[in-house]
């Protein structure tokens, strides 16, 4: 497993086939397969183990104001014993003030403790974007669902529209004229990349450069081909992401909130310990006394009940100092952040995080799927009308892949000539693409362009197995599509 990958495209599918003693036509034996895990481990991504609960636990008590209230919360507690004592009272009344500021402690560190460990399970989901499966050629037979997680270094892999690719590849052949791939979750490209079986020069170069490679977790949107396993694991691109966050979180670095509470709680402390400090001064003549005698004290007095009294007035508006409720109002404050962002499907660790994004003047993004959501939807179509003279367009409502997301504006079931109907006809046949429902939210395989027209054909009340039933020639229908109508995309 220490073996630093070989650099693949730059090298000929032949002298990646010697590399692997493999063979295109066979694939990996059984005992070669067996020696290949021996040295590169399984095929997926490492475990990290999370923090315990009880460091969770302490670190949300890692703080100077959190610090102080604690310290509050102990002298008010001591307070209260003594004046129960000294009044012969008891009951809960008397440790109401510590009871509520324990109280704000823990709620704290229950809001802290519970958002981070939804952000580690939120973490997780860069697994789910390995494959679970793939179609596999090993001792000259077709293992049509092996588990991702059986493969490596070696293994012949077969892709077709829409399979998820289980490991970094080197493309080995194509089984179709065009090859491209949807990779924006490596490299944030929004249109699908042409990929090809040439060598790349030179071997330093970047991950967009390598168009004869396919990566794990990027969907093939067009096309199938034939390929070579190179990395698997934690050597892939995807696995080399996870081990840039996983050190990432290990990084600490206080917010901006933090550094003004760290810097707050520092000052109010040293403020706090000079007034109760000068407080139980000025009383010191209610305490000690003495007589002067030739112009020098003497017969000192000193009552050690009057000093422990003054000392509780001074403690008492220490605590009285110290707001106790801006913890609370802080974290409240962040978590209704966190919950909004929640709901946009962003990933929060911590809960100052909140704040910083508050503090940021300038972002620099990526426009599609991320300020825009990587769907298309055809937003209007022009075709001619019965007769040649005359011309009709649709405006069409809907921005995702929904087929009941809006709808044809004016539209009935008569509407469909036999222009419509071939129309129809052409999207749903001449088209790799399929719509499917993923919980609420619809997404498609293949191309989002064919994806779109996939749901116009729905939303023209036509079921899409209809069509390729009905149609015979969609090459004919293509041609005669070209001629008489025309739609219009948009991406929203």
């Amino acid at each position: 497993m220490d073996k630093r990958p070989f650099p693949a495209w730059s090298w000929s599918v032949e002298q990646c086939l010697k590399e692997y003693n493999a063979k295109l036509d066979k694939g990996l034996s059984s005992y070669q397969v067996e020696k290949q895990r021996e040295k590169y481990g399984w095929n997926e991504l490492a475990k990290e183990k999370g923090k315990p609960l009880l460091r969770l636990v302490l670190e949300q008590f890692d703080d100077m104001l959190v610090k102080i209230l604690l310290v509050a919360a102990f002298i008010s507690f001591i307070l209260a014993y003594m004046h129960g004592s000294e009044s012969e009272e008891s009951g809960f009344e008397a440790y109401v003030e510590p009871f509520v500021i324990v109280l704000i402690l823990v709620l704290n560190a229950i809001v802290g403790v519970w958002q981070e460990t939804n952000a580690e399970k939120a973490l997780e989901a860069l697994k789910e974007m390995q494959c679970e499966s793939g179609k596999v050629l090993r001792d000259g037979y077709i293992v049509p669902d092996l588990p991702a997680r059986e493969l490596v270094p070696g293994d012949i892999v077969e892709l077709q529209v829409g399979d998820k690719v289980p490991a970094d590849m080197r493309i080995a052949a194509l089984k179709t004229s065009t090859l491209r791939l949807e990779q924006s979750a490596l490299t944030g490209e929004a249109m699908p990349v042409l990929k090809g079986t040439s060598p790349i020069f030179p071997e330093e170069c970047e991950l967009q450069a390598k168009e004869n490679m396919v990566f794990a977790g990027t969907t093939v949107v067009n096309g199938s081909c034939v390929c070579i396993v190179v990395c698997t694991g934690m050597n892939t691109e995807i696995g080399k992401i996870q081990k840039q966050i996983h050190e990432a979180s290990l990084e600490e670095s206080d917010t901006p909130l933090k550094k003004k509470l760290d810097e707050f709680g520092s000052r109010l402390t040293t403020a706090i310990g000079l007034v109760c400090l000068i407080v139980w001064l000025i009383n010191y003549k209610n305490f000690l006394s003495w007589d002067m005698v030739d112009g020098w004290p003497a017969n000192l007095r000193f009552s050690f009940e009057k000093c422990t009294y003054y000392f509780k007035i001074a403690v008492a508006l220490a605590v009285a100092a110290i707001p106790e409720g801006l913890p609370a109002v802080i974290t409240t404050s962040l978590a209704l952040g966190t919950r909004k962002m929640a709901q946009k499907n962003a990933i929060v660790r911590k809960l100052p995080s909140v704040e910083t994004l508050g503090c940021t003047t300038v972002i620099c993004s990526d426009k599609t799927g991320t300020l825009t959501t990587n769907q298309m939807s055809v937003a209007e179509f022009f075709t001619l009308g019965g007769k040649t003279t005359t011309s009709r367009i649709f405006h069409v409502e809907g921005t995702t892949y929904d087929p009941k997301d809006g709808g044809i504006v004016d539209w009935t079931c008569y509407n469909m000539d036999a222009n419509l109907q071939v129309m129809a006809e052409i999207c749903a046949v001449c088209n790799d693409a399929g719509i499917f429902c993923d919980g609420r939210l619809f997404r498609a395989t293949g191309l989002p362009t064919e994806a779109a027209l996939k749901v116009l054909v729905e939303k023209m009340g036509v079921p899409d197995a209809k069509m390729r039933n009905k149609i015979h020639d969609s090459q004919l229908a293509a041609n005669y599509l070209i001629d008489r109508s025309t739609i219009k995309l948009g991406e929203p």
